[in-house]
């Protein structure tokens, strides 16, 4: 397999896997609403995904390096169709908590695999091979992905009905759809050198979870670019609150009540995906003039100028400038990122260390909802925007050993 089927088959996937996403970003919260839920137990039943992720997201990670990258994607998959089987038709509470224990299994088996795999299957073909590219190409394709599932969905609750089907349902039943073709695609794309061991044995497999987790923890104690890469992690994940929950208070804020911010909403985040997805396609320009790493710090103190606009700047126009702008050095980001952390780590620990990467930025999200909440109440949203501004902004100066690791290696190529 050439290196641009590899990297077509991960565009595909990717493509396949983010589009339901997309499709119940508008819905997700009304659908149990429409079915007589409360706000509260729609809220209550939904955080139970972020701590089913972070009890899985080391021993999925370790699994993946273990079992192998395909049959985790399998499994995954697979868990995700179930879940979105059962929100179809999810009327109770109970019900929708299985909802979301079964999205945070999915979610934590599916955070790493992928990516792994096709940095993997890339430099196993040519081991100078530039990942970024396609990691950013794979960037801007969850963009559009989520965009268009965001954009279709809007058309299906507007112009279609069905007899016998809710309204609201039918961007659930056609992202189940669109999974089932994501379970089919992984089974006929995805190919995996043999195990060491001969045939990927899931129990053999998972006793070996712990001692990869182990290794992989060593790892990144002993690297100072890691250690710094994951604790960019924790700034982020703070940082992010501003652009994905108090923009909709600040837009409120700016245009005059909930129900003005919530038309405005809904179409500004399907384009905020298409910023995301355009910032993620022009990143390797800027990346291949100036270098990896010192791309990645510009961006960090770039989205950060951004955010803090979003807190200052006056009027409903100024505030979506803002939150474009932070969104599209987000789809930047995120691929210049991860390719920094795998070029640290060799296959045998490549989702341990991506899911602990990710790991990171958990707690710091669930600390961000606490303070900048708090901060917006007791000051001004405005003023907690500017907060997590900086604290995006901050986390430059923790890429320069990336950068200083990056410099030797050309000094020595």
């Amino acid at each position: 397999m050439t290196p641009r089927q590899t990297r077509c088959r991960y565009l595909l996937l990717l493509a396949l896997r983010w589009f339901p996403v997309g499709l119940a970003l508008p819905i997700f919260v009304l659908l149990p609403l429409d079915r007589g839920l409360t706000l509260a137990e729609a809220g209550l039943a939904a955080s139970v995904q972020g701590f089913v992720v972070l009890a899985l997201e080391l021993p999925t990670g370790g699994l993946a390096d273990s079992w192998g990258r395909r049959p985790v994607l399998v499994v995954s998959a697979a868990v995700c169709a179930v879940s979105l089987a059962l929100f179809a038709v999810a009327d109770t509470f109970l019900m929708l908590v299985a909802v979301y224990v079964l999205q945070g299994v999915f979610r934590a088996l599916d955070s790493g695999p992928l990516d792994s795999w096709y940095v993997d299957a890339t430099l196993a073909d040519d081991p100078d091979a530039k990942v970024e590219r396609g990691l950013s190409a794979g960037s801007a394709v969850v963009g559009v992905a989520m965009g268009a599932g965001a954009l279709v969905a809007g058309g299906l609750v507007a112009w279609v009905e069905i007899p016998g089907v809710p309204t609201l349902a039918l961007p659930v039943w056609l992202g189940l759809f669109v999974q089932l073709a994501g379970l089919a695609a992984i089974l006929l794309l995805v190919h995996e050198p043999p195990h060491p061991d001969g045939r990927r044995r899931f129990l053999a497999s998972l006793r070996e979870v712990p001692r990869v987790i182990v290794e992989g923890a060593g790892l990144v104690r002993r690297s100072r670019v890691l250690l710094a890469l994951l604790a960019v992690e924790l700034f982020w994940g703070f940082g992010m609150i501003t652009f994905e929950v108090l923009v909709k208070v600040r837009l409120a804020e700016e245009v005059g009540g909930l129900a003005k911010a919530a038309a405005i909403v809904g179409p500004a985040g399907a384009v905020a995906w298409l910023a995301f997805a355009a910032g993620s396609a022009l990143v390797p320009l800027l990346s291949a003039r100036i270098g990896v790493a010192v791309t990645a710090g510009v961006l960090r103190i770039a989205q950060g100028l951004a955010v803090v606009g979003m807190g200052l700047l006056a009027g409903p126009v100024g505030v979506l400038a803002g939150y474009l702008a932070a969104y599209a050095v987000h789809g930047a980001a995120g691929p210049v990122h991860m390719t920094l952390v795998h070029r640290e780590v060799t296959a045998e620990h490549r989702s341990t260390v991506t899911s602990m990467n990710s790991m990171f930025a958990q707690p710091a999200g669930s600390l961000g909802l606490i303070v900048l909440t708090a901060l917006a109440s007791g000051v001004s949203t405005g003023f907690a925007i500017v907060v997590g501004g900086v604290a995006l902004a901050v986390a430059a100066p923790l890429y320069l050993p990336a950068a200083r690791a990056e410099r030797r290696q050309s000094v020595s190529v």
